[in-house]
């Protein structure tokens, strides 16, 4: 959960790790997702490289609404850096892209990525996204003592057929 302005945005996080081998399977993730964080390592320039296939990937099979932001992981590791500051940056820029670096091991911008993205789906639903289109990734819910839309749930998992009690997994 974080905060967005007054609402409570509730992120359902699904994490591909980025393999290739996982390829087919990541694709199901992008249906219904309203962000992607595409996360490159800045001491591993082969991670860069391939960014335009992942972004290719997430476009593809993403809806067009979807909020993309590109996160430079493993910033504290300057001496070890592989990928520059500026060519992050530029990548974004050319891609429409939300930019941030980060550090998992320190912590640093990790929980601002997650707000930021949440931040730009709730500009474009206060701009009119259509969030009774379940494709857009965003389902709108309750706050104990609150009102209907004081909630927003953004995830659409992949598609799996239903327990025994109606609900999934």
């Amino acid at each position: 959960m974080v905060t967005v302005g007054d609402k409570q945005v509730k992120l359902q996080i699904w994490d591909t790790a980025g393999q290739e081998s996982f390829r087919s399977i990541t694709r199901s993730y992008y249906r219904g997702a309203a962000g992607a964080l595409l996360v490159y390592d800045v001491t591993r320039r082969d991670t860069f490289d391939n960014l335009n296939t992942w972004l290719e990937d997430c476009r593809a099979h993403g809806n067009p609404n979807m909020v993309i932001m590109l996160v430079a992981n493993k910033a504290d590791i300057s001496h070890r850096r592989a990928v520059s500051t500026e060519e992050g940056e530029m990548f974004a820029r050319e891609n429409g892209l939300l930019f941030v670096e980060s550090s998992a091991k320190t912590s640093v911008n990790v929980d601002q990525a997650f707000v930021e993205i949440a931040r730009e789906i709730c500009v474009k639903i206060d701009r009119g996204l259509d969030v009774s289109n379940e494709t857009n990734g965003v389902k709108l819910g309750y706050v104990a003592g609150g009102s209907k839309n004081d909630a927003i749930g953004l995830s659409n998992p992949p598609s799996r057929a239903p327990d025994a009690s109606g609900g999934c997994c």
